[in-house]
């Protein structure tokens, strides 16, 4: 699946077939669901436009919302970890920033999308598997088991931004007068999610052939079955299934920190999960990165990473630098912690940027390109400053998103262990060997809580996890001070689907 488009390019109906007395009606310029959902190739192609959804939640686009990476607004701009530039015109995302957000926000309108498209998307799958078709009885076990993993993954994204209250999407709506959704019930939802996680990882295979490599896998699924554990705080079944993945299952740590996120490793030994993105071709460009755009019907191909968070303000082939790190960020590293120099570019550092064509730039980081000094280095760094790597227009970079790593699990299985009355000296273990590969020779915090947190922190830090771990561990108040406002636990279901639905489905209290 790794570079080739989500999509599979639906080829136009050629010919048509006529009698004296019979006319057909079917349409000659596109394939219909009637003459679709047929073959193994069909399906794969039907299954991979649910996982493109999930790259458009760091999409660019002109056409619709006028979406500019909105996920990472809400998961990681908004944190302790980055912030807006101060010479940034993004007053958007300073709003965000600034703990300010309504239901009218672009980023909740373009999120809540993307994950109801998803689901969408893997619900015309299932539909469709009993259907008229040439699958065998395996095939239609493992594409049952993928779209229900897909399906669990995005409703998953939905409780973790929008709360327990999310409508539940198991059907395709076939009535326009009557698409709306109401709120989940209490638990639903987390019953919802484990079951489809439960069903995937039953039906799913543990690896797939190098031509399939980044689909959903058991281990994957058992994988999520632990985290959704954790975020429900249910301790004992957490514990289990994230003990069986770190005793069971194929995942070890890559050797180095920087090494897992460079673009030659993807998939690597620590990877579950990742966001696939293909390319280079040569029309790609971020503003049409969406598969909502009508340049080019096509699964996204790459994000803006290099866009929005490579330094402007005179650093060479100027990007937008609307994103950097925080100072604060930078001073929770421990003395001689590796991970610091492959995540922030600091003063007194080399700087690579390849400039359109594939002109690689090597200099001295001058902190004048940003506001606090510091920019953005993870998934950056001379590595990853390939032509391979980036669009022509050397704005949209290719690298896969590292969604859910091995490193996370363990800290998560640390987490449950603590919190539930399990074996801490495990636990222990756990966040050792993550300290253990960032160099860190000095004893860890007393405190095995205290010390899973810091490690959670900049372990994971510019990875989509720091704000649902500050809404878990009830750090908004310490974090934020005076500007915490509890209702941030959840954020605003978008005003457009509050509409839309006809007081169907209810707000989030405070919105």
């Amino acid at each position: 699946m790794k570079k080739t488009n989500f999509y599979i390019l639906l080829a136009a109906i050629l010919g048509f077939y006529s009698c004296a007395d019979e006319l057909d009606l079917a349409p000659l310029d596109r394939v219909t669901p009637d003459t679709f959902y047929k073959t193994r190739a069909d399906f794969d192609g039907a299954i991979f436009s649910s996982y493109s959804s999930l790259q458009d939640f760091y999409g660019t686009s002109t056409e619709t919302l006028g979406e500019t990476g909105e996920y990472w607004k809400i998961s990681m701009i908004i944190t302790d970890d980055a912030e807006v530039d101060a010479n940034s015109g993004d007053t958007r995302t300073r709003s965000a920033d600034n703990l300010q957000v309504t239901s009218a926000d672009v980023a909740f309108q373009a999120v809540f999308g993307e994950i109801y498209e998803g689901i969408y998307r893997a619900n015309i799958v299932l539909e469709n598997l009993e259907g008229e078709n040439e699958l065998t009885a395996e095939d239609k076990t493992v594409l049952n088991a993928e779209a229900k993993f897909l399906r669990a993954f995005y409703h998953f994204q939905a409780l973790k931004l929008f709360g327990e209250t999310s409508p539940i999407a198991i059907a395709v709506g076939k009535d326009l007068n009557n698409l709306a959704l109401p709120n989940a019930g209490p638990g639903e939802l987390y019953a919802q999610i484990l079951s489809d996680f439960s069903d995937a990882a039953a039906g799913l295979p543990e690896t797939w052939d190098g031509g399939n490599t980044g689909r959903a896998t058991a281990w994957a699924a058992k994988s999520f079955i632990g985290k959704v554990n954790v975020f429900k705080e249910d301790w004992p079944a957490a514990i289990l299934a994230l003990g069986d993945v770190v005793d069971n299952g194929p995942y070890s740590l890559v050797e180095t920190y920087d090494s897992v996120f460079a673009y030659n490793n993807e998939n690597n030994s620590e990877s579950i999960f990742e966001i696939q993105y293909g390319g280079p071709f040569s029309d790609d460009n971020i503003w049409v990165f969406d598969d909502n755009h009508s340049e080019n019907f096509k699964g996204s191909q790459g994000s803006g990473r290099a866009w929005y968070w490579d330094p402007a303000n005179g650093a060479p082939a100027q990007a937008q630098g609307w994103f950097i790190p925080t100072q604060d960020l930078v001073d929770s590293f421990e003395p001689g912690d590796t991970r610091l120099e492959t995540s922030v570019y600091q003063p007194g550092e080399t700087y690579y940027k390849l400039s359109p064509g594939g002109v690689l730039n090597v200099l001295d980081y001058d902190p004048t390109w940003s506001s606090n000094g510091l920019s953005l280095k993870k998934y950056r760094g001379q590595t990853n400053m390939v032509a391979a790597n980036y669009s022509p227009n050397g704005v949209g970079d290719f690298n896969n998103e590292r969604w859910f790593r091995f490193a996370e699990l363990k800290l998560l299985y640390a987490e449950a262990l603590i919190r539930g009355g399990g074996d801490v000296s495990i636990a222990v273990q756990q966040i050792q060997d993550i300290r253990d590969r960032a160099g860190l020779t000095a004893p860890m915090n007393s405190d095995p809580l205290a010390a899973m947190m810091q490690e959670k922190r900049v372990e994971m830090a510019f990875e989509p996890h720091r704000w649902f771990d500050i809404v878990r561990w009830d750090l908004g108040p310490t974090i934020f001070g005076s500007s915490w406002d509890p209702k941030l636990e959840v954020f605003p279901f978008p005003l457009s689907e509050i509409d839309r639905s006809g007081g169907l489905m209810t707000q989030n209290a405070g919105y």
